[in-house]
Parts: C-alpha cells; sequence; structure tokens
C-alpha cells in the first residue's frame, strides 16, 4: 500500500457508490487537496448558495437526460394539453423547474440545507429518479388548475371521480384549506343552505409567483411527484371534462 492511499473500508467512503469511492482513493496528493477545498466551501456556504451551486452544477446535465426522454416528456405534454394547461415540457420550463425541486425539497425538510445535495444525488441517479422531475412537473401544473378554480367547480371535478372521497382529501380538501387560510376565499354562511354562497362561485385570483408558494406550503414534493406519475401511469387517474367543469355557474 502506497503512503497515501486510502483504507476503502472508513465508513464516509463505504458508503459512497462503487465508482465513486474507485475515482476518490485513486487519486493523486496533489489532487485530494481539491476536494477537501471543495467539501469545505460546500459545508461553510449559506443554504441558499448552496443551492444555487448545486443548481448549477447539475442542471445542465439533468436537462439533457430529461429532454433526451421523448417518450415521457410527449406523455406528459398530451395531459398538459388534455388539462387545457398553458405550459409545454421545453427546455426553459425544465430547467425552472429542477431548481424548484431543490428547494421544495429542502422546504418539506424543515430548512435541512444537506437536503440540497441529497436532493440533487438522487435526480442524478437513474432513470427512474430524473423522470421524477417530469412527474413533478405534471403534478405541479394540474395543482396550479385546482387552485384557480372556484369551490363550485370543484364540487363538479370531484363529481367526475371514480374515488371521490379519496380524491378530495388528497387534493380538494388541501386546496381549499390553503383559500380559507390566506383569505383568497372566505366562506359566510356555508352551514345556512339558502344563504347566498357568493364566495362558492368565487374565482380566486392568484399572482402566478404566489401561486407557488401557496402550493409548495400546502404539498410535498413527494406528493406532487405521486400524483404526476399517477396519471402518467393511469391516464383516466384524473377525470376530467373541461366543458362540465367550467361550464356556466349556479
Amino acid at each position: 500500500m502506497s503512503p497515501f492511499s486510502l483504507d476503502s473500508t472508513l465508513p464516509v467512503l463505504s458508503s459512497l457508490p462503487p465508482e465513486a469511492r474507485d475515482w476518490l482513493t485513486a487519486l493523486p496528493w496533489e489532487q485530494r487537496r481539491y476536494v477537501l477545498s471543495l467539501c469545505h466551501l460546500v459545508c461553510a456556504t449559506p443554504s441558499a448558495q448552496q443551492a444555487e451551486f448545486l443548481d448549477a452544477y447539475t442542471a445542465e446535465g439533468l436537462l439533457s437526460r430529461i429532454v433526451d426522454d421523448t417518450d415521457t416528456r410527449q406523455r406528459v405534454n398530451e395531459h398538459l394539453v388534455g388539462f387545457r394547461s398553458q405550459a409545454e415540457i421545453d427546455s426553459d420550463t425544465v430547467r425552472k423547474y429542477i431548481r424548484q425541486v431543490y428547494v421544495h425539497s429542502v422546504q418539506d425538510a424543515r430548512q435541512r440545507p444537506d437536503l440540497y445535495l441529497e436532493t440533487a444525488l438522487m435526480l442524478m441517479g437513474s432513470a427512474q429518479e430524473h423522470s421524477s422531475v417530469l412527474s413533478y412537473i405534471l403534478g405541479f401544473e394540474i395543482l396550479k388548475l385546482l387552485f384557480a378554480m372556484s369551490w363550485e367547480q370543484h364540487e363538479r371535478l370531484y363529481h367526475l371521480q371514480s374515488n371521490q372521497d379519496d380524491f378530495t382529501r388528497e387534493y380538494i380538501r388541501p386546496v381549499q384549506q390553503a383559500h380559507r387560510r390566506h383569505g383568497i376565499v372566505i366562506p359566510k354562511d356555508e352551514k345556512t343552505f339558502f344563504a347566498r354562497r357568493d364566495y362558492f362561485i368565487q374565482q380566486p385570483d392568484i399572482h402566478p409567483q404566489r401561486l407557488i408558494g401557496l402550493i409548495i406550503e400546502a404539498f410535498s414534493a413527494d406528493k406532487i411527484i405521486e400524483l404526476g406519475f399517477s396519471v402518467l401511469r393511469h391516464p383516466n387517474a384524473i377525470h376530467f371534462d373541461y366543458d362540465y367543469i367550467y361550464g356556466s355557474q349556479s
């Protein structure tokens, strides 16, 4: 064993993938200090700057892999058209959402800065993981539609679903709770059957940037990925009839 060789059974090294461990242990002394410098900088940098660095360092590779996944990308675009979404899975949209997945994952974990790196490693790990970005995009765009619907439109959407209770609990109720919590929809006399229920037909007016924050607050990143994945896996996971949902109000 040379004076500078590393013991690959060290706890830190043994947790690395074999390819990474072999590369790291084979580095000459002069290059090991570059690795240590990078480790020091990442650990000492505020979380927002860590996110910026990791996003810049990984996004181009992730973007190319996602754009090359033409089958999944095409299916996501078809679903977006079906939901009458204005979004399109182009490079700019994917690039924006890659960073958003990083930020969302950290907020889910109560500002644990290390999860920026953990999420980056996850997304770079396999075809299944990088395709989860596309599932996240689809799920997020569907939730944008739900947040922009009136409660009457929610009711119409709910009536279309085969499993109405689950759909209400998982998606409609969290959206309406966010509407209430942030004063977007303020129910009045909701328990009085014959009362004039203006709030029920009120069309939410939410600034696009605020809308992103509301969705991130109401739903975890994993929940959004699950929603998008379920629609990709089962085309009728959400029954959507635009004319019925957005027809003339009561």
